[in-house]
C-alpha cells in the first residue's frame, strides 16, 4: 500500500476503528486479516487504530495491533499526538508500558511541546475540562464519561503513568553490558542478572526497604558477588546519563541511587549468607520519641550527597530540598528523592505502606488504626518497632474520635449542616504521636510476631470505624 493519507478509510478500515470501542478482539483480528485493512491507516484528524485502542483503554486491542505491525511512533495526527500521548491520558498503566516496551520514544513533544509525561502530569483534571470543550479525538469528544474510571481515581491513574514513564528503561540498553565489549573477554553483567535488574531499575517505587526486598526475595540478586556486578553496572550507566549529548540527571540519579542501596547490602553479607533482614529492621527501627525511622533518612541522605556530579542541577535542587530539614521533619528525604526521580507528587489522594512504601496500601493496624500496611507481610516485619508506638497512637486516635463526636454533636444541636460529620482529621498531631511508650517491649523476639498476629492484626479500610481514615481504590 503507498503513502497513508488522513482521513482515506476503506469500509473495512472504518469498521475496525468501530470494533476497536465496541466489538471483540476476535472481530478486530478477522478485519486486521483484510488486505483492505491497513493497520496504520488514518482517521480524519491522523489518529491511527492504535491510537484509539489506547485512549479508550483496550489493551488487548492494543496488543493485536501491535502483533500485526502497527506503527508505535506515529506522528501524523493534527496535535501531534503519538500513542503514548494517548495511552497516558487515558490513565492506563498496562497499556503505557505495552507502548514503552514497544518502542515508544518519551521525548517527542506535541504541537505544544509537551511529551507524554508532562502531558499526563500537568494537564490533570483542568485539562480534561479543557479538552472536552474544545478538543476532538476522531470521531468522538472527550468526555468524562468515556472514562472507565471517576475523574480524581482518573487522576491519580495518569500520575502512576507519569511515573512509569519517567522511570522506564528500555531493556536492550542494559543487555548491551550482557555481552564483552572491545577487549573484555567477558560481559560486565552476567545474562541472568539482566532480568531481575531491570525489574529493580524500572520500579516506580524507590523506598529503601522494598529495593531490599526485591533484593532479597531473588536468588539470583541475593549475593554479593552478584550485586558487586550489578551495582558497578548502574554506575556505568549513570556516568553515560551524565556524559551523554542529551544528558538525563534523573535516570542518573536514580542509578546512583539504588547502586547505592545494593553497595549498603553487600555490607550485610557475611560469610555469603545474607543477612539482608537485619538491613530491613535497621532501615524500619524508629527513635524512641516517636517512631521516626533515623537510619533510613541518613541513607538516602547520603546516597544523595554522593551524587559524583556536583555540578548538576538536580543534584542541587535536592540539596536545597532536604538540607534545611531537620531530621524526622517533613518533608522527608524519601518523599524529595521520590518527586524528582518519578514525578509523582503530593496532592493525589492515596495511601502508602508504612513497612515497604508501596502505594495504594489499603490494611491498617487494628489496634491504633493508624498505620498502613500492604499486608500482614509488611504488618509483622515492622511490628518489632511499631508495637512500641501503638499505644500511645492509639491514645491519639481515640481522642481524634472522642474530638469528633463532640463536634458531630455541637453542629447538631445547633442545626448546621453536618458536612463533615464522615470526615475526621487524617493526620495525627505531630507533638501527640511522641508519647511515652508504656507497655512496651524492646526486641523482635517470636512472642512479638505472635502479638502482632494476635494483638495488632489488620483491619480493612472499609471496615474500620471513623477516624483516620484512608483512601481504598
Amino acid at each position: 500500500m503507498g503513502h497513508i493519507k488522513k482521513g482515506e478509510l476503506t469500509p473495512e478500515e472504518k469498521e475496525l476503528l468501530e470494533v476497536i470501542g465496541k466489538g471483540t478482539v476476535q472481530e478486530a483480528g478477522t478485519l486486521l486479516s483484510s488486505k483492505n485493512v491497513h493497520v496504520n491507516c488514518l482517521d480524519e484528524n491522523g489518529m491511527t487504530p492504535l491510537m484509539h485502542a489506547a485512549y479508550k483503554g483496550k489493551l488487548d486491542m492494543c496488543k493485536l495491533l501491535l502483533r500485526h505491525g502497527a506503527d508505535v511512533s506515529c506522528h501524523q495526527h493534527e496535535h501531534g499526538y503519538t500513542a503514548l500521548m494517548f495511552a497516558a491520558l487515558s490513565g492506563n498503566k498496562d497499556i503505557t508500558w505495552v507502548m514503552l516496551e514497544a518502542g515508544a520514544e518519551t521525548d517527542v513533544v506535541n504541537s505544544v511541546g509537551r511529551t507524554a509525561a508532562q502531558m499526563a502530569a500537568f494537564v490533570g483534571l483542568q485539562f480534561m475540562g479543557w479538552f472536552q470543550t474544545h478538543q476532538k479525538i476522531g470521531s468522538s469528544v472527550f468526555t468524562y464519561t468515556s472514562l472507565e474510571t471517576p475523574p480524581h481515581t482518573h487522576q491519580q491513574c495518569q500520575h502512576d503513568c507519569v511515573a512509569i514513564i519517567n522511570n522506564f528503561f528500555p531493556r536492550e540498553r542494559l543487555d548491551y553490558y550482557t555481552k564483552p565489549q572491545g577487549l573484555d573477554k567477558e560481559p560486565k553483567l552476567p545474562p541472568k542478572l539482566a532480568g531481575p535488574l531491570h525489574k529493580i531499575i524500572t520500579t516506580t517505587n524507590l523506598h529503601p526497604v522494598k529495593i531490599v526486598m526485591m533484593v532479597s526475595e531473588n536468588p539470583l540478586l541475593a549475593d554479593a558477588a552478584a550485586l558487586g556486578k550489578c551495582y558497578r553496572v548502574m554506575d556505568l550507566i549513570c556516568e553515560k546519563c551524565m556524559k551523554q549529548r542529551d544528558m538525563n540527571e534523573v535516570l542518573a540519579m536514580k542509578m546512583h541511587y539504588l547502586s547505592c542501596i545494593f553497595q549498603k547490602c553487600i555490607t550485610f553479607f557475611t560469610d555469603g549468607e545474607s543477612k539482608l533482614d537485619a538491613l530491613i529492621k535497621s532501615l524500619l527501627k524508629g527513635r524512641a520519641s516517636d517512631g521516626f525511622p533515623v537510619y533510613q533518612e541518613k541513607i538516602i541522605r547520603e546516597s544523595i550527597r554522593k551524587f559524583p556530579y556536583c555540578e548538576a542541577t538536580l543534584l542541587q535542587q535536592l540539596v536545597r530540598s532536604i538540607a534545611p530539614v531537620e531530621i524526622g521533619s517533613d518533608p522527608t528525604a524519601f518523599s524529595v528523592l521520590t518527586q524528582a526521580i518519578t514525578g509523582q507528587v503530593g496532592f493525589v489522594d492515596v495511601e502508602f505502606c508504612t513497612t515497604c512504601g508501596e502505594k495504594g496500601a489499603s490494611k491498617r493496624c487494628s489496634v491504633c488504626k493508624m498505620v498502613i500496611y500492604c499486608d500482614q507481610t509488611c504488618q509483622k516485619t515492622h511490628w518489632f518497632t511499631h508495637k512500641k508506638m501503638c499505644k500511645s497512637l492509639k491514645d491519639v486516635y481515640e481522642k481524634q474520635q472522642t474530638e469528633a463526636a463532640k463536634q458531630k454533636r455541637q453542629e447538631e444541636k445547633s442545626g448546621r449542616p453536618d458536612a463533615n460529620s464522615n470526615h475526621v482529621n487524617e493526620d495525627p498531631p505531630e507533638a501527640e504521636v511522641g508519647i511515652s511508650q508504656e507497655n512496651s517491649t524492646p526486641g523482635d523476639s517470636t512472642e512479638g510476631e505472635k502479638e502482632a498476629g494476635q494483638d495488632a492484626g489488620l483491619a480493612s479500610a472499609q471496615d474500620a470505624p471513623i477516624g483516620p481514615q484512608l483512601s481504598e481504590e
